[in-house]
C-alpha cells in the first residue's frame, strides 16, 4: 500500500497548491482528483469565464464602434464557436501546466474518486488504497440548484452548461445578482442576448458595499441588462420552444411569467462532499454542510484537514491557495496563518468591482467611527485615455487612527488597483500612508491615492 506523509484529496486552487508547497517542503505527497487538475476554477469557471469576458469585451467594444479614436472598421461576424475553441485552448493550456508543476515536484498524481476510509486510508474509486499520515480535503464546491428549477443542462443551465453554449441565445434570464450571475450575464448580453436579472434581495451583489452596488446597476443597465430585485423564481413550464418562467414578488403580492430561450441559475454554490464518506470517517460538518475546522484547519478526526471552499468562509480561489499554503507550513513546524480581514473580492464585469476589508455599513456596525475618501475615475486623465471614466474609489479608515478598514473600487482595472490596498491592509496602513504614497503620473492608480488624501480633507 502506498504511504505518504500527506494525501491531498481535491486538485483545484487549494489541492495544488497545497500539494505543490508540501513537495518544496520534502513531504512524500499525492494529489487525488476525479480528473480536473486546477479544479472547477480552471476547468469551468474563473478561468473560462474571464476568457469568454475577454473576447466579448473586445467583440461589444467593436460593435459600439472606435471612430472617435479614429480607427474605422467594416462589417463584422461573430464565430462563437473560436471564441468557444480559444477559451477551451487557455483551459488546455494551463491544465498541462498544473501537471507540469506535479512532475516537476514529484507529487504522485492519482486519478478518480476519493473516499475517506479511516486509519489514514484513502481508497480510490473502490478500489487501491492508499495510506497517509495526513489527508487534506481540498474538494471545493458545486452550483446550487433550486428545488422548482433542477438543472437540465439545455433549458436551465448551471454556471458550467453557461460557458459552452453553441449558439447565443436571443434571452435569457440570470437568477442570482452576484458575481457569477452578472459576470455570465454581462458575456452574453454583449454577443447580443437579451439578459434580465432576477434578484430575490434588494440590491445586485448583495454584501457589497450599497454605493457601489447602485452604480454598478445603473452601469449595466446602459450596457443593456435589465434588472427585477425583490423577485423570485418559482418554478417554470419548459418545452421545445423554451422557458415561460414564473417570477414572485418578494412580498408575495406580484406574480409574472417571462419568456425566454434558457435560464442561469446562480444563486450560490456549496461545498462538494458527496461520496467522502465523512460521517464514517468522523468529520463533522455544520448546519449548512461546511466542513468544521480550528485555526490548523484540522477537522474532527484526528489527521484530517481541511481548506478552500469545503469549510465556512467566502469562496475564492485565492482564499484556498493562502490557507494550503498556511496549513502545510503549519505542518512543517512554521507559524503561518491568513490574514482574513485582508483577502480581496472581484467582480469581472466592465467596469470591474473590487474590494477588501469593510463597507461602511460594515465598519459602523463593528464599533468603528468612520471617516470617507472618494474619488472619481471620471477625474482621471488615464482612465480618460482607455475610454473608461464610470466609477470610483472609496477608502475607509478609522476615525482616531487613521487605519485603513477598507477599499472599494468600482472602475477600470479594478481587480490589479485593489491590490496595493491589500498590501496596506496587510501592513496595518493608514489612509495617509496610501495618500502620501508616490504614485506613477498619468496612470489609473493615481484614483486610489486621491480617495485615500480624501479621507482627512
Amino acid at each position: 500500500m502506498p504511504t505518504y506523509d500527506l494525501l491531498v484529496i481535491g486538485a483545484g486552487p487549494g489541492g495544488y497548491v497545497a500539494a505543490a508547497r508540501a513537495a518544496d517542503l520534502g513531504m512524500k505527497v499525492a494529489c487525488v482528483d476525479k480528473g480536473w487538475l486546477g479544479g472547477t476554477c480552471l476547468q469551468v469557471g474563473c478561468i473560462p469565464s474571464k476568457a469568454l469576458l475577454e473576447s466579448s469585451h473586445r467583440w461589444a467594444e467593436l460593435q459600439d464602434g472606435l471612430e472617435d479614436q479614429g480607427i474605422i472598421v467594416g462589417d463584422l461576424r461573430l464565430d462563437l464557436a473560436a471564441m468557444m475553441q480559444r477559451k477551451s485552448k487557455i483551459v488546455a493550456t494551463m491544465t498541462k501546466g498544473v501537471a507540469a508543476l506535479f512532475k516537476g515536484k514529484g507529487v504522485d498524481w492519482v486519478e478518480g474518486t476519493a473516499r475517506l476510509a479511516g486509519g489514514g486510508r484513502v481508497t480510490v474509486d473502490g478500489g487501491a488504497d492508499l495510506l497517509a499520515e495526513r489527508i487534506l480535503l481540498a474538494t471545493g464546491s458545486s452550483p446550487v440548484e433550486l428545488p422548482d428549477l433542477p438543472f437540465d443542462g439545455h433549458r436551465i443551465l448551471s454556471s458550467t452548461e453557461v460557458l459552452a453554449l453553441d449558439a447565443v441565445p436571443e434571452r435569457m434570464v440570470v437568477i442570482g445578482a452576484g458575481a457569477i450571475g452578472l459576470e455570465m450575464g454581462s458575456v452574453w448580453s454583449r454577443l447580443g442576448t437579451k439578459v434580465e436579472i432576477v434578484e430575490f434581495m434588494n440590491a445586485v451583489l448583495p454584501g457589497a458595499d450599497a454605493e457601489i452596488s447602485q452604480q454598478v446597476q445603473r452601469t449595466l443597465a446602459r450596457q443593456g441588462m435589465s434588472f427585477r430585485l425583490s423577485t423570485r423564481a418559482t418554478g417554470a413550464d419548459i418545452d421545445d420552444h423554451g422557458v415561460q418562467l414564473h417570477l414572485l414578488s418578494r412580498a408575495g403580492e406580484k406574480v409574472d411569467v417571462v419568456g425566454c430561450d434558457c435560464v442561469l441559475v446562480s444563486v450560490g454554490r456549496r461545498p462538494h462532499t458527496t461520496g467522502l464518506g465523512l460521517a464514517e470517517a468522523g468529520v463533522a460538518v455544520n448546519e449548512r454542510g461546511f466542513v468544521t475546522v480550528d485555526r490548523d484547519y484540522q477537522t474532527t478526526a484526528a489527521g484530517v484537514y481541511a481548506i478552500g471552499d469545503v469549510t465556512p468562509g467566502p469562496m475564492l480561489a485565492h482564499k484556498a491557495e493562502a490557507e494550503a499554503v498556511a496549513v502545510v507550513e503549519r505542518l512543517a513546524g512554521m507559524g503561518s496563518s491568513v490574514n482574513y480581514d485582508a483577502i480581496p473580492n472581484v467582480v469581472y464585469t466592465y467596469p470591474e468591482v473590487a474590494s477588501v476589508g469593510l463597507g461602511e455599513a460594515a465598519a459602523r456596525e463593528a464599533g468603528h467611527e468612520i471617516r470617507v475618501g472618494k474619488h472619481l475615475f471620471r477625474a482621471n486623465a488615464r482612465a480618460h485615455s482607455v475610454n473608461c471614466i464610470d466609477g470610483f474609489v472609496k477608502v475607509i479608515a478609522d476615525a482616531h487612527t487613521d487605519r485603513l478598514l477598507g477599499v472599494h473600487i468600482f472602475g477600470p482595472q479594478a481587480s490589479h488597483l485593489i491590490a496595493e490596498a491589500v498590501v496596506a491592509m496587510e501592513m496595518c496602513a493608514s489612509a495617509e500612508d496610501l495618500a502620501r504614497t508616490v504614485h506613477a503620473h498619468p496612470s489609473l492608480s493615481e484614483v486610489v491615492r486621491e480617495a485615500a488624501a480624501a479621507v482627512s480633507h
